[in-house]
């Protein structure tokens, strides 16, 4: 399997993948390359519908040229990783989650916090932490944080020394999932407020009143299956010496 950066080819090839609807995982295996990293190089540049091989070439030598010194930076403070990890592998993860979170919809910052969140063994870390980490300002930590607890998919503790730590556990999955189901009760009950003011039978009302009992719908099986499903955020997998579960 080939390493390095891509091509202006493979860029080109990625592209015309895409225009044909291919999967990620069918691009990658067509240019021999991991599926992260066609799913990190596309939304990386512009997402599914916007990538352009050309400017995708252009912006990544761009960020190569402004990133040397960062990244050499950051290679030099992080010292040894936990468990023999590899610390390269490591951040080539971090940013390939981080790019798929932001794929999502979260900012480019928070993508980056909830990441660092989420790889770490512990659970959990301090503003300082978080800001050591990825080399920036408290406040930018501070309003990431924010919008994270917004969508209850971090919460807050105090620990011994009277800090504010930063956590994502298992129930907070349960949680955001079943808060994102309830926030479409509003616009369940607005679109029916608006059937009854457009008049039942009109294409207008009608249309709103399908749009309720879409999400109505929706919402009722997210919340069913989100409660069926809460057990396996509990789960512990048992892994073996010979790496089996």
């Amino acid at each position: 399997m080939p390493g390095g950066r891509l091509t202006q080819q493979e860029r080109q090839q990625i592209a015309l993948g895409l225009a044909d609807s291919l999967p990620y995982a069918e691009i990658a295996r067509r240019l021999d390359r991991p599926t992260s990293t066609i799913t990190r190089e596309v939304m990386r540049n512009g997402g599914p519908t916007a990538y352009r091989a050309d400017l995708a070439h252009r912006a990544t030598e761009r960020r190569a040229h402004r990133s040397r010194p960062a990244a050499a930076s950051r290679r030099s403070a992080s010292g040894p990783q936990p468990h023999g990890r590899d610390a390269e592998a490591v951040a080539e993860y971090e940013e390939t989650l981080t790019t798929v979170l932001m794929g999502s919809g979260l900012p480019k910052m928070t993508a980056r916090v909830l990441t660092c969140l989420f790889v770490t063994d512990a659970g959990s870390l301090t503003a300082s932490q978080l800001a050591q980490h990825l080399q920036v300002s408290p406040a930018s930590v501070s309003k990431a944080i924010a919008f994270l607890e917004s969508q209850s998919l971090v919460r807050r503790e105090r620990d011994e020394r009277r800090r504010d730590r930063y956590i994502v556990d298992d129930e907070l999955f349960y949680q955001a999932t079943i808060a994102s189901a309830r926030a479409n009760d509003q616009l369940v009950a607005t679109a029916r407020q608006g059937v009854a003011v457009l008049g039942p039978h009109t294409p207008a009302a009608n249309r709103l009143e399908n749009i309720a009992r879409f999400l109505d719908f929706i919402s009722e099986s997210i919340t069913r299956a989100a409660d069926q499903a809460r057990a396996v955020l509990h789960t512990r997998t048992e892994t073996t010496s010979d790496g089996t579960e």
